[in-house]
């Protein structure tokens, strides 16, 4: 007996199954398993952010997860938001508002992002500083990341659908 389990996980609307060792962290697997390198890996105590990709919807720390526990799950990686001829809105929104410098935590913020927007109304610059805190960036001080956040705040206003 290998020890090895056999997942299906969707990444992305892409389907993949593949033999696992039953302690492959989903950051492992994305990373080395699956060729998508832009789920970074931090801290490797979920402390960062920066390996946060979406699990069925709701924003996870991929450096805490085992592939094992993402068996029949949807995961959404900073691969699946946009390409760089073709950037996403939220993407664009971060470009705009030169909401980034070195880019390691990028992903992460993204991803955070997407799921903030998608469950919450953000109507306060404090509410979205405190949906952000378990972010971490030691390059830009925030203030544009806000800014981004908030031009997308008010874009979803704008045009609900």
């Amino acid at each position: 007996m290998s020890g090895r389990h056999t997942i299906t996980v969707t990444v992305n609307g892409r389907a993949y199954t593949r033999e696992v060792a039953p302690r492959l962290l989903l950051a492992d697997f994305l990373r080395e398993e699956l060729g998508l390198t832009g789920t970074h890996v931090g801290c490797e105590h979920g402390i960062c952010g920066a390996c946060t990709v979406l699990i069925d919807g709701d924003s996870a720390r991929s450096c805490l997860t085992l592939a094992v526990q993402c068996d029949g799950a949807e995961v959404g990686t900073i691969e699946g938001l946009g390409r760089v001829a073709d950037l996403g809105r939220l993407q664009q929104a971060f470009r705009e508002h030169h909401a980034l410098q070195c880019g390691f935590c990028t992903a992460g913020m993204l991803i955070t992002v997407t799921d903030l927007l998608a469950k919450y109304p953000l109507a306060s610059e404090a509410d979205i500083r405190e949906g952000l805190s378990g972010n971490l960036c030691r390059c830009t001080g925030y203030e544009n990341i806000v800014r981004a956040v908030q031009d997308l705040v008010a874009a979803r206003e704008a045009d609900p659908a």
